[in-house]
């Protein structure tokens, strides 16, 4: 009858760590070109120049670059007079994202604050976007014309629900009530 050798281990054996087998270096795949970044279309360089233009004209600094359809703007008056112009706004990309980020140009535009109530301000905001964009003749498209109504319906029902007394008469197209719950 053959015996079985057996090994005995040691304390200091259990403590040395044992060697590990040689792992085969990983196979790396010959590294490919990147292909070269697509050239920006036309329509895109004109809203990025008309970009550029509108916040060097007015002074603006964007905080942000919204990847939702909302903006926002205001000012930050400093105690040595300086006041900065920031809003945050969609990167313009199409006629819906352009109108948006023009409308945040508005309000600096127009002047912040210069209108009362807010919803008057809005209004001129949008017109301001909306008039500017057909003279730099941009594409005002429906759903343009449907998020400025919209947004001014909202801006009117927000007046109404904090109770406002007169409501100006640019106003009076977007008083539509909102169906009730």
């Amino acid at each position: 009858m053959k015996r079985k050798m057996t090994t005995l281990l040691t304390l200091w054996d259990l403590l040395t760590p044992s060697p590990r087998p040689r792992r085969r270096p990983p196979v790396v795949a010959p590294a490919r070109p990147r292909p070269a970044k697509p050239k920006p279309r036309a329509a895109q360089v004109r809203y990025d120049e008309i970009t550029r233009a509108m916040l060097r004209e007015h002074g603006i600094r964007v905080r942000k670059w919204r990847t939702s359809m909302s903006g926002c703007a205001w000012e930050v008056h400093y105690e040595s007079g300086k006041v900065s112009r920031l809003i945050e706004a969609p990167r313009p990309k199409g006629p819906m994202s352009m109108a948006v980020f023009l409308h945040e140009v508005g309000h600096h535009a127009i002047g912040l604050g210069a209108y009362k109530p807010r919803c008057l301000e809005e209004y001129h905001a949008w017109a301001w976007s909306l008039t500017t964009m057909e003279s730099l003749g941009l594409n005002v498209t429906d759903r343009v014309r449907q998020r400025m109504h919209d947004s001014l319906r909202y801006a009117v029902h927000k007046s109404r629900s904090r109770g406002i007394r007169s409501l100006p008469s640019e106003l009076a197209a977007f008083d539509i009530p909102y169906p009730k719950r």
